[in-house]
């Protein structure tokens, strides 16, 4: 009994620890408004706030319980390019907020080849992407 319950106190606080944390990397880095911006939505913000807690909530209970799902592969290719396209937009309004990639450029004198150092992150996330999916996961 006392060891169930230290397990519960246990996965309850690391469960809370890692909430705050996602909270935090989103809320202070402004991750969600950034990527409402760039992507000139403002009115479908609470869509935004509503799918990242229904996607966390989905994430959490998909996690502790084992779901094998028979859909066709036209489902299973929307749900992973949907899937792609938020990690992609994630990465991407991280990446401009911290401004990783315009200071990188700047210090190695490429100021011009910006653009294709984001398609080739682009393009590499696509193809480890596919490489992944495709060889593993079956």
């Amino acid at each position: 009994m006392w060891i169930a319950t230290v397990e519960l106190l246990i996965g309850l606080s690391a469960g809370l620890a890692t909430g705050a944390g996602f909270v935090a990397f989103l809320t202070v880095l402004g991750i969600i408004p950034r990527l409402v911006q760039l992507s000139k939505t403002q009115n479908f913000l609470i869509k935004y706030e509503a799918g990242v807690t229904a996607g966390a909530f989905a994430g959490t209970i998909l996690s502790f319980h084992y779901f094998h799902f028979h859909a066709p592969i036209l489902l299973i290719t929307l749900w992973g390019l949907l899937h792609g396209i938020f990690v992609g937009m994630l990465a991407a309004a991280l990446t401009e907020v911290l401004n990783v990639f315009p200071i990188l450029t700047r210090r190695i004198g490429l100021d011009s080849s910006l653009i294709w150092f984001f398609m080739a992150i682009v393009l590499g996330k696509i193809t480890g992407s596919l490489f992944q999916w495709l060889l593993f996961s079956y």
